[in-house]
């Protein structure tokens, strides 16, 4: 996969999170995969206006379901992410 090497600006204080946090994958494998998420979010909310546009509003039910999904998401992103570390600090 080509790379590009780009310049952005973050507060120091998340700069220092980040990099305990990404520590072993590395500061530029954290911020892409970052990004990643949150354009697959973005994707997503765009595909919900289409939808809610299409077949109307969506209900208390569905909207409660959603959030279950996304939390079930949310922990296989981190469960994840913690096994990649894990699995990065037995290769070392």
């Amino acid at each position: 996969m080509a790379t590009k090497k780009v310049t952005v600006t973050i507060p120091e204080d998340l700069l220092d999170e980040i990099r305990a946090d990404a520590a072993e994958r590395g500061l530029s494998a954290y911020v892409a995969e970052a990004l990643r998420f949150k354009r697959d979010r973005d994707r997503l909310l765009e595909l919900v206006d289409w939808l809610q546009e299409e077949h109307g509003p969506i209900t208390e039910d569905e909207h409660a379901a959603a959030l279950v999904e996304l939390d079930e998401l949310d922990a296989e992103h981190e469960q994840r992410r913690t096994a990649g570390k894990h699995h990065a600090g037995e290769a070392a």
